[in-house]
C-alpha cells in the first residue's frame, strides 16, 4: 500500500517544506516529487499538505504518517543491513549544533550505533559557528549545524524552519527600553542574526544573558530576564513566542561533510537524513 521510495519522498519534503528543496536532496524532478506526494496521497485517501504557490505545510494526517514512514522505511533499512552483511567500522567524528539538545537525536544516534556497534563514534555538541570553524580545520567528519545565512548552500539540506523571539509567558517587551537580550556567546549564529536584525530597524538593545549552552539560556528566559531568538519548531515548554519585535527570517539546518566521505560518513549521513523530521521538534 506504501512505497517506501514514495515515503521517502515525503518525508523529505516534510523536512525541507519544499517541493524544489526536496526533488534536488533526492536528485529527481519536482515532478516526480509531486507525483509521490499525490500517489500517497490517493493510497491514504487524505491531504498529506496545505500547498500553495508561497509556503508548505504537514496537515494533521500528514503529521500523523510521519511516525508511520518512519518505521517502515526503518524496517527496510534494518533489512538490507542484515542481507548485505557490511559491517563498517573506523572512527567518525560528529558534531551537532545545541538546537538538538532537547530534540530526539539521541534516538537517532542510538539507531546508528545499534546498526553500526564497530564504528567509534566520538559526539561533540557546541555553537553552529565553532562546528563550522572545526569542520573547516579538519577535526570533524560530519557536521549537523545551522547555515551561516542568506546565501550559504553548502551542504545538504535537512530541514527548514523559520526564527522567532520567545521568552517566558506573559513577557513584554517596552518599545521605549533596549530589547533585552538571551543569546549565546560570538560565533552564535543565532546571536549574530538576533542583532543584524535589530540593529537594521534601529531597536537598541543589551545582553541580559550569555551562555554557551541551551539550558542555560533557557533557564534565563524562563527566570523572565529577556528575550531569545530560537529555531519556531523547537521552543521548549514552559517558553512561548514573543511579540513586537522584527522579524528574524528563516533557519536552515544542514548536514556538512569534513572532506572525503567515508563509508561510515555516508551512513550517519543517511541515517540523519532519513530521521529529520525527529529533529526538527522538541522530544
Amino acid at each position: 500500500m506504501y512505497d517506501p521510495v514514495q515515503l521517502r519522498t515525503f518525508l523529505t519534503v516534510a523536512q525541507t517544506l519544499s517541493f524544489t528543496q526536496a526533488a534536488g536532496r533526492l536528485g529527481v524532478r519536482q515532478s516526480t516529487v509531486s507525483q509521490h506526494v499525490r500517489r500517497l496521497e490517493e493510497a491514504t485517501g487524505r491531504p498529506l499538505f496545505f500547498r500553495d504557490t508561497h509556503s508548505v505545510e504537514l496537515t494533521e494526517d500528514g503529521e500523523a504518517l510521519l511516525g508511520f514512514a518512519r518505521t517502515i522505511l526503518e524496517a527496510h533499512e534494518r533489512a538490507a543491513a542484515f542481507f548485505t552483511g557490511t559491517r563498517l567500522r573506523g572512527r567518525l567524528r560528529f558534531g551537532a549544533s545545541e538546537d538538538f539538545v532537547l530534540t530526539r537525536l539521541p534516538e537517532v544516534l542510538e539507531g546508528f550505533r545499534h546498526e553500526h556497534p564497530e564504528v567509534d563514534l566520538e559526539l561533540s555538541v557546541e555553537l553552529s559557528g565553532v562546528l563550522h570553524e572545526r569542520l573547516d580545520a579538519g577535526r570533524l567528519d560530519l557536521v549537523l549545524a545551522k547555515r551561516r545565512g542568506p546565501g550559504d548552500e553548502r551542504g545538504r539540506l535537512v530541514w527548514r524552519d523559520r526564527m522567532v523571539w520567545i521568552g517566558a509567558e506573559g513577557l513584554r517587551v517596552d518599545p521605549e527600553r533596549p530589547v533585552p537580550l538571551i543569546a549565546f556567546p560570538p560565533p552564535g549564529i543565532t546571536r549574530a542574526r538576533a542583532l543584524e536584525v535589530l540593529e537594521r530597524e534601529g531597536r537598541a538593545w543589551r545582553i541580559a544573558c550569555t551562555s554557551g549552552s541551551l539550558s542555560g539560556l533557557i533557564a534565563a528566559a524562563s527566570a523572565g530576564l529577556g528575550v531569545m531568538a530560537h529555531t519556531r519548531g523547537l521552543i521548549p515548554p514552559g517558553l512561548v513566542r514573543v511579540g513586537g519585535l522584527p522579524e528574524l527570517g528563516p533557519v536552515e539546518f544542514a548536514l556538512l561533510q569534513g572532506g572525503r566521505p567515508t563509508p561510515a560518513s555516508e551512513a550517519l549521513a543517511a541515517a540523519v537524513l532519513s530521521g529529520g523530521d525527529r529533529l526538527s521538534r522538541p522530544a
